[in-house]
C-alpha cells in the first residue's frame, strides 16, 4: 500500500477517465463510508435547483456511486484510502 497526499489523490481520481474506483472517507455526519464510484457520468437537470456546493471548492469532488446509482460528493479533507487501477493508497 502506497502513501500519498490529498492533492495526489484528487489528481488520481480526475485522471481515472471514468474507471471505477473505491474510496474510504468520513461523511459530514461523522459516519464512515466506502464508495465505489466513477467520474464521467453526465447528469441532465430536471429542475432549476442549484448545486449544494460550489464547484470551485477544491476539497469537494462530485462522483457517481455505481452501487446506489446516484451522485455523491467526496470531501478530500476526510478521505482515508483510495483503490484505483488495482493499486491501493493510504492518504495522509
Amino acid at each position: 500500500m502506497k502513501t500519498i497526499d490529498k492533492h495526489k489523490a484528487k489528481e488520481l481520481i480526475i485522471k481515472s477517465n471514468g474507471l471505477i474506483f473505491s474510496a474510504n472517507f468520513t461523511k459530514k455526519d461523522f459516519t464512515r463510508r466506502i464508495i465505489n464510484a466513477r467520474l464521467g457520468v453526465k447528469y441532465e437537470r430536471k429542475t432549476d435547483r442549484k448545486r449544494t456546493h460550489s464547484p470551485k471548492n477544491e476539497h469537494l469532488i462530485t462522483v457517481y456511486d455505481v452501487i446506489n446509482k446516484g451522485f455523491r460528493t467526496i470531501n478530500l479533507n476526510t478521505i482515508d484510502s483510495l483503490s484505483i487501477n488495482k493499486n491501493k493508497y493510504l492518504i495522509l
